[in-house]
């Protein structure tokens, strides 16, 4: 059977509404997890932290950052993973529906990928009951309230450096045996599991597990590179790219209609940069690590898309203090029409009012 043949055009839209961008706004933040499978979560807050940002990108002024807290902590219908999504991406840390747990269970439960933190942890076997004797008796804590018995000291040229208690902890919350329970401001707090994750859940074998979750990650996308998502959906041929790629069946042939939005650095539009730039014709990169003077969009800058085109950046930060949205730039991929830059401005006032800021020019 011959692959599907899409346009540029038909393969945006596909990604655009499979990340719920078009302009049928979604109103429930677990319907919106469930359907993009998680929200990163990253402590950068220049604008609002990402998980925020993306959240509200598509929901809009519906979205309040005390409903993700609410989902977490109290209700317990998201749980935060960190860990890869892709086999191509590094591990990150970020919220996904707790009714996945079971899609994850297996893998964590195989213990930490790493020899070199495996033998740490075998080293460390009397601190490892240490530490879940001291969240049995006394959690949810801070990781300052978990004493470092340790035997063998962490050792690393990184900043984890000689940090046992948060390594022990993270390797803990990896295998599945401790949880992260909630924050205290931007800490998170840990606690076993068991009092964590819901009783009954269901641990799918390992290799029947990665498969669904291929199927929910294209789900997602709509359309990607075929190493992010294995063998679900059937294979396509994009106009102009000779790269392998997969789509969801279920997202062929779907009307579309777009709409203005700002998008986070960590979205999901546009975190594949092959994807963006094959089919987007987008070229974007995270600058907040360069020097100043060398960057070409800004700091934080927020990609601007419009109906089915990525179209710009806008430079803009929050500043508090100030209570108000400074817009340093917006950066325009194309010539914008009158109707596009009054689009984009309407959106940046929506922003600076569900920051509770003005907009400062």
């Amino acid at each position: 059977m011959s692959a599907v043949q899409l346009d540029r055009d038909e393969a945006r839209r596909i990604a655009i509404r499979a990340q719920r961008l078009d302009a049928e706004r979604p109103s429930d933040l677990l319907a919106l997890v469930q359907q993009l499978t998680f929200l990163q979560l990253d402590p950068t807050a220049a604008i609002a932290p990402s998980a925020d940002l993306i959240a509200w990108s598509r929901m809009g002024s519906s979205y309040q950052p005390a409903q993700l807290k609410q989902a977490i902590e109290r209700d317990r219908t998201l749980w935060e993973h960190k860990a890869q999504d892709e086999i191509t991406s590094p591990a990150i840390a970020m919220v996904r529906p707790t009714s996945d747990l079971g899609l994850h269970l297996a893998e964590m439960a195989s213990g930490v990928r790493y020899k070199d933190a495996r033998e740490w942890l075998q080293a460390n076997e009397s601190f490892r009951q240490d530490v879940l004797a001291r969240l049995r008796d006394a959690g949810p804590l801070l990781s300052r309230d978990v004493a470092d018995t340790s035997t063998v000291p962490w050792v690393s040229t990184g900043w984890t450096h000689n940090q046992n208690v948060t390594r022990m902890l993270e390797f803990l919350v990896a295998r599945g045996e401790l949880a992260t329970a909630g924050r205290i401001g931007r800490q998170r707090t840990f606690d076993l599991a068991e009092r964590v994750y819901p009783p009954g859940v269901e641990t799918l074998p390992l290799e029947e597990a990665k498969r669904i979750r291929d199927q929910r990650r294209l789900r997602a996308l709509g359309i990607a590179r075929a190493p992010m998502v294995g063998e679900a959906g059937e294979p396509v041929e994009v106009e102009g790219s000779s790269r392998e790629w997969r789509v969801d069946p279920d997202a062929l042939d779907r009307p579309f209609t777009g709409r203005t939005a700002l998008l986070s650095p960590f979205d999901r539009l546009i975190h594949d940069r092959i994807r963006a730039q094959e089919i987007f014709e987008y070229e974007y990169l995270l600058e907040m690590y360069k020097p100043a003077d060398k960057r070409r969009w800004g700091y934080f800058a927020l990609p601007i898309l419009h109906d089915d085109r990525l179209v710009g950046k806008l430079d803009a930060l929050a500043d508090r203090k100030a209570g108000v949205l400074r817009v340093n730039a917006i950066h325009e991929d194309v010539a914008f029409t009158a109707a596009m830059t009054s689009d984009v401005r309407s959106e940046i006032e929506a922003l600076a009012t569900w920051l509770g800021l003005r907009v400062a020019d």
